[in-house]
């Protein structure tokens, strides 16, 4: 039976495989160029998510995966560890799979660049996820959903099963609710991911699927060439993803009232 009992982690691990966590980080954006280095608290975005996901316990490092020497430069000045990458990248997975192809590690995880309150703890649930479902090839993560989360199409909602696997996942409210529940359960899904580094290179040469154009998110694209998503729910932390300039005002008040 799923359950949503993943904690925040106080212990420390003993990988029984390595892992490494990926950022991609873009510069041109349609509706936020720059994003990575937009000033929060006066620090570039891109290092307050670096410093969240090195605090991470399964991860043996952190790269930042770049096609911009603006943000190279950015991340070693405050000293990350950062690739230049193709600029003909279509998808962030794209970007972490080129790095991914020199590395030897079984996992590899996709931190999303735009996720500056990321914390360790989350990183850690979802790669004990993924290392305790040896049959899955990918491993996501989602938190309860509030209620501003439920009407914005920024905040990707999910619908999990009983085993604790992904049915779908949608920019709508799903599911639907048709009759009225005292006690509502929305996930909120998170753009973090691991995958098994030979899932990770196969996935990028998948076609496109319907559901994924439709929605225009990745993770469909998995589902609908059949294959099995396993889900971490977290406690006690929220996204807060930057789409839009206005979102660092969002992320400056979360850091200001934790």
């Amino acid at each position: 039976m799923f359950s949503a009992t993943a904690r925040k982690v106080t212990i420390g691990y003993d990988a029984a495989m390595t892992a490494v966590g990926i950022i991609p980080a873009r510069y041109p954006a349609v509706r936020f160029p720059g994003k990575p280095l937009a000033k929060i608290n006066g620090r570039p975005m891109i290092e307050w998510v670096w410093e969240g996901a090195s605090k991470a316990k399964t991860l043996r490092k952190v790269i930042v995966a770049t096609d911009d020497k603006r943000i190279l430069e950015a991340c070693r000045s405050f000293g990350a560890e950062a690739v230049l990458t193709s600029p003909d990248h279509p998808t962030g997975t794209d970007r972490i799979a080129e790095i991914a192809k020199s590395l030897d590690d079984e996992i590899i995880v996709n931190i999303q660049g735009d996720e500056p309150l990321m914390q360790g703890f989350v990183i850690d649930a979802l790669v004990r996820a993924i290392e305790a479902d040896p049959q899955v090839p990918m491993a996501t993560v989602v938190h309860s959903a509030g209620d501003d989360a439920l009407k914005d199409p920024n905040r990707v909602k999910a619908v999990i099963d009983q085993h604790g696997y992904a049915m779908y996942f949608s920019r709508s409210t799903i599911p639907y609710p048709r009759i009225e529940d005292p006690t509502p359960r929305v996930w909120q899904h998170v753009g973090l991911y691991a995958y098994r580094r030979d899932f990770l290179l196969k996935f990028v040469t998948l076609p496109r699927t319907p559901a994924e154009q439709t929605e225009g998110l990745e993770q469909l694209r998995a589902l609908e060439h059949g294959y099995k998503i396993r889900v971490a729910p977290v406690e006690g932390w929220e996204s807060v993803a930057v789409d839009v300039p206005e979102d660092i005002g969002l992320v400056e008040y979360k850091l200001h009232n934790p």
